[in-house]
């Protein structure tokens, strides 16, 4: 059964239909990234996926036991996200908040796997430091531990990359390849880095307000809206 799978979903932003008729699935273990021109409609659709916008038409079902609140979320970085002031491990513990109900404390198993996200993400050292003062690789690892502590089936990242420089980007597209491939878990990833798309992704949705097209990244090399997109680029 699918983790979610959207069937003709269309979403608006600000009374407009930006995204319309999308239909995809996504199986346990998946890397799928949504690609398309700025404005197409990706991270509507995220946002849509996330339940922060309510389809105007079509549904998103969940299954595998997957709940909407069991979803690892890593936004686009925004100038105030970037001057949060908490300490590292604050902010990665605070993934495990929907695991806490009216629980007005974390538990023991919830310490223990923000200490354990942050020792697979290489920032144990840092659990004490302040958000703020952290570089941009190190708050993007900070918010991919978080996002982990909030799921063991489905990540979303919506531009991960953006603001990073080459090196520590490659660095996190290993690492969101590494939690892909050894804990299975799945990936939906907003991207305009075309190469580490068709590099890393094992399916890919192209959306232009409507889908141009959905499936494998060997069948997306061969299609049109590939061709045209990638432009000779890989």
């Amino acid at each position: 059964m699918s983790l979610m799978r959207c069937e003709n979903v269309s979403l608006a932003y600000e009374g407009k239909t930006v995204a319309a008729n999308i239909t995809f699935s996504i199986e346990q273990g998946d890397y799928l990234c949504i690609v398309g021109e700025n404005g197409s409609g990706k991270s509507t659709l995220i946002k849509g996926l996330l339940g922060l916008k309510q389809p105007s038409a079509g549904t998103i079902v969940f299954g595998d036991g997957l709940t909407g609140d069991q979803i690892g979320y890593l936004p686009q970085q925004t100038v105030q996200q970037q001057d949060f002031p908490a300490s590292v491990y604050e902010v990665v513990l605070s993934g495990c908040l929907n695991r806490c109900g009216l629980r007005p404390f974390y538990n023991r198993s919830e310490k223990a796997a923000a200490r354990k996200n942050m020792e697979r993400m290489g920032i144990l050292d840092l659990s004490s430091r302040c958000y703020r003062e952290l570089s941009g690789g190190q708050r993007q690892r900070v918010l991919l531990a978080r996002a982990l502590c909030a799921t063991k089936k489905l990540l979303l990242l919506d531009e991960p990359a953006t603001g990073l420089d080459p090196l520590v980007t490659l660095e996190l597209y290993d690492l969101m390849q590494t939690i892909n491939h050894e804990d299975h878990i799945a990936i939906i990833m907003v991207s305009h880095d075309i190469k580490s798309a068709v590099s890393h992704a094992s399916h890919i949705l192209h959306l232009d307000h409507t889908p141009l097209f959905f499936g494998t990244t060997e069948r997306y090399l061969e299609s049109e809206p590939g061709k045209l997109f990638l432009g000779g680029q890989v």
